[in-house]
């Protein structure tokens, strides 16, 4: 079986030390039987954990396999069953685990976390029959999720849990349930208590959100697959492949011609917009050269996007000072409406974070706390002099939410790229491919 702690025997090969497990799967070091001795991993996958559905797509994604040949995917050699076990021959990658990584360099910073998060295989998890018997807990109780242990049932869902866990781990050094012994480690997972951040944690919004609904006790209300894949701190859209590149291109033409026809505004979007690509082309890059002459391009782009957001800056300043007297109007025609007049005072917040340089997620969420606000009260609001100055306060908050937006993307496609330059980042991108 899978889940026994001695090896299975398989025919040319032998087993030694078991690297890891999962919930349907151990993966062994093996060494082919022979003159080379060639060093695999060996996936053995339980016949009991996968029900037919499951078997045929296993025997499908096998076959594609085998025709994959890629840098940067590990190479599929062969297979093999007998009447417990199906056996995945994989190549051996000699780098260690994600965790031995983490450990290595005890926390890392988000962005590199998310160039693994955006890596991570879920093999089968969406065959697994919903809600099956399961005889054996299997992997760490560390990245266990609650029903495996508190129900001994559970689904697919299990792995969602165990993301969040290693999402955790990368950011804080340590898994949320890190225990000095298995009392205490089971007193944590049998708790209601819902999981938190560690004091003075520093992660955007984004990663918060992710990270708190990954790690939710209740698998009926935890993230979904479908809202995992496309959560923003995810991005898979920015994931690097070789399709970054050439849509990094597409939208800096765009960019400079919007540039030449005096667009300041679309200009800058649409530069940032390509920079959000051409970072995550860099990082797929592997020949050095190509990756320096990306490197200078950047660079290059930067420059004009900061020419241009410090032009659009001053465009904006003048406009925005124009709308000040119609929000004093409005504030003095809305005091018989407590909500509009919260959600002003959040805007004006906003707006004094921003010219203070606060030009942060948490900013941009007043903007967009205090529009929901109005939004809500223009369409309850009748004709007449108070819908018009909703609808241009309205006008105006949405200006700087759009011009903040463009703001937090070029500090972040900035912080990438000088990341990019750090030596750290050399050691973390050679190893930063799960394979």
């Amino acid at each position: 079986m899978a889940s026994s702690f001695a090896p299975p025997k398989l025919a040319n090969f032998i087993l030694t030390e078991r690297l890891g497990s999962g919930t349907y799967a151990t993966v062994y070091k093996a060494y082919r039987k022979g003159d080379n001795r060639e060093v695999v991993a060996v996936k053995v996958v339980g016949k009991k954990s996968l029900n037919k559905v499951s078997m045929e797509n296993l025997l499908t994604e096998i076959e594609i396999l085998k025709t994959v040949r890629h840098p940067h995917i590990v190479q599929l050699k062969d297979f093999q069953w007998d009447s417990e076990n199906i056996y995945l021959i994989l190549e051996w990658c000699s780098g260690g685990d994600l965790s031995r990584f983490i450990h290595s360099r005890r926390l890392l910073p988000e962005r590199v976390a998310r160039l693994f998060l955006q890596q991570i295989d879920f093999g089968f998890a969406s065959y697994m029959s919903p809600w099956d018997e399961q005889s054996a807990l299997r992997g760490s109780p560390l990245y266990m999720a609650p029903e495996m242990v508190c129900r001994r049932q559970y689904d697919s869902r299990v792995d969602l849990w165990s993301v969040g866990v290693i999402l955790y781990e990368t950011l804080f050094g340590r898994a949320p349930f890190a225990s000095r012994s298995y009392a205490e480690l089971e007193e944590k997972i049998r708790s209601d208590k819902p999981i938190e951040l560690p004091a003075g944690a520093r992660v955007s919004r984004n990663c918060r959100d992710l990270l708190l609904r990954l790690l939710d006790r209740d698998p009926d209300t935890r993230l979904t697959f479908t809202q995992f894949f496309s959560h923003p701190w995810v991005d898979l859209e920015h994931m690097p492949n070789e399709e970054s590149l050439g849509k990094a291109k597409d939208l800096v033409l765009k960019a400079v011609q919007k540039d030449q026809e005096g667009d300041r505004s679309a200009a800058l979007s649409l530069y940032c917009s390509a920079l959000e690509h051409f970072v995550p082309a860099i990082h797929y890059e592997t020949d050095r050269l190509r990756k320096d002459a990306l490197r200078k391009k950047v660079s290059q782009y930067v420059s004009r996007a900061e020419g241009l957001k410090a032009l659009v800056s001053a465009d904006n300043s003048l406009c925005f000072e124009q709308f000040k007297s119609t929000r004093d109007i409005l504030r003095e025609m809305s005091r018989d409406q407590p909500r509009v007049l919260a959600a002003l005072e959040l805007a004006s917040t906003a707006i004094a974070m921003e010219e203070n340089g606060i030009e942060d997620h948490d900013t941009l969420a007043l903007y967009q706390q205090s529009l929901g606000e109005l939004l809500l009260a223009l369409a309850a609001e009748g004709q007449g002099r108070r819908r018009e100055l909703l609808h241009c306060e309205i006008k105006s908050l949405m200006s700087r939410a759009e011009y903040l937006k463009e703001q937090i993307k070029m500090l972040e496609t900035q912080k990438d790229v000088s990341m990019d330059r750090e030596p750290l980042s050399e050691s973390v991108r050679s190893s930063c491919c799960v394979q």
